[in-house]
């Protein structure tokens, strides 16, 4: 090794190249996440994600993106395929874990997230650096985020106020989603987001509930004819998402080149992923609204009402925190704090 490394040396000094060049690292990282590449966070935040690390490490750095779970597995292992060294790098849903990470299930409380999904972002990844970074030190945080307000979609039922709910199956995404449309007397139906047109093209699901970015690639516009928003400042329910590295991966690399995942990392990335979800957001919307689907906005009263069923499942959340040794209340309060700040 001695002799292979003085070689290198003596080599890169006859071609007139610091020492430092001869040895240096070139890494690959294999990412992995569940959608299409078409889809707003592959294609929004992802890719040039990706893109930029390359930039940034002047190549030595390689980030090699493989959409739809190619690299094997289900949705719900991603978060184990980062920590294990499956994958380098993901996007993974602490919901399809349910109870694995309760902190994380704040921001997936009724009307705890604002309008945009940036500014929540934000606010989840403040959140992140006090309540997560311990629940997840197995692996490298990069980035948190949330999608933007969820709408409901339907098959052959309009739902104008909240009794409509009443009776459906409703693909949910999250354990505070579904306990949601529990609540409202609906049927959840708790299925990772790929396997949703399947289950409503079948009628395993009268509906669900899903953000407009990723009504597109999913092709749900072409299944469900009605589609229902919440008005208002904040978000029905959201979803909390990471975008991790496999830890000892990160501890790996030369100091440089962390620096280059570091400056690629933290607040203003998570809010990049969330802003990802509100480009997506537009787009969505105007292709359901161009397809002459059915859209509605529920009314201030049908609001209210939801208002006050979400309220009643965030106080039970803060109960249920307390008889597991956590502080719900505060969190809670955090959360909202944060929200407001990067919000209002």
């Amino acid at each position: 090794m001695k002799t292979l490394i003085s070689s290198a040396l003596i080599g890169a000094a006859a071609l007139g190249l610091s020492a430092s060049f001869a040895i240096a690292q070139d890494v690959t990282l294999r990412c992995q996440h569940f959608l299409s590449p078409k889809a707003s966070v592959p294609q929004f935040f992802i890719q040039p994600w990706a893109d930029k690390v390359m930039a940034d490490s002047n190549g030595r750095i390689k980030v090699e993106i493989y959409p739809a779970m190619q690299l094997g597995g289900k949705p719900p292992a991603l978060y184990d395929q980062i920590r294990d060294g499956v994958i380098d790098c993901g996007w993974a849903l602490p919901a399809y874990t349910p109870g694995r990470f309760p902190e994380s299930e704040a921001f997936e409380l009724p009307f705890m997230s604002s309008m945009s999904a940036e500014a929540t972002s934000k606010a989840a990844w403040e959140y992140s650096e006090k309540y997560l970074m311990e629940r997840m030190g197995d692996i490298h945080l990069i980035a948190t985020h949330v999608h933007g307000p969820g709408v409901i979609h339907t098959k052959g039922k309009t739902v104008k106020v909240p009794g409509d709910l009443a009776g459906l199956k409703l693909r949910g995404p999250s354990r505070q989603a579904n306990a949601l449309l529990e609540q409202l007397g609906a049927t959840p139906v708790g299925i990772p987001v790929p396997a949703f047109p399947e289950a409503l093209s079948k009628g395993v699901v009268d509906g669900g509930v899903i953000p407009w970015e990723i009504v597109p690639p999913l092709k749900v516009h072409e299944l469900a004819d009605s589609h229902t928003q919440i008005g208002g400042d904040r978000a029905l329910y959201n979803t909390f998402f990471v975008w991790g590295m496999n830890k000892a991966k990160y501890d790996s690399l030369p100091d440089d080149l962390k620096a280059v995942i570091d400056a690629n990392s933290g607040l203003e990335v998570s809010g990049n992923a969330g802003a990802a979800m509100d480009k997506g957001d537009t787009t969505g919307e105007e292709v359901v609204m161009a397809k002459g689907n059915t859209v509605i906005t529920m009314d201030d009263a049908a609001v209210a009402e939801l208002r006050s069923i979400g309220k009643e499942l965030t106080n039970a959340w803060i109960a249920e925190m307390q008889d597991a040794g956590l502080d719900g209340a505060a969190m809670v309060s955090d959360a909202q704090a944060l929200v407001a700040k990067y919000s209002d």
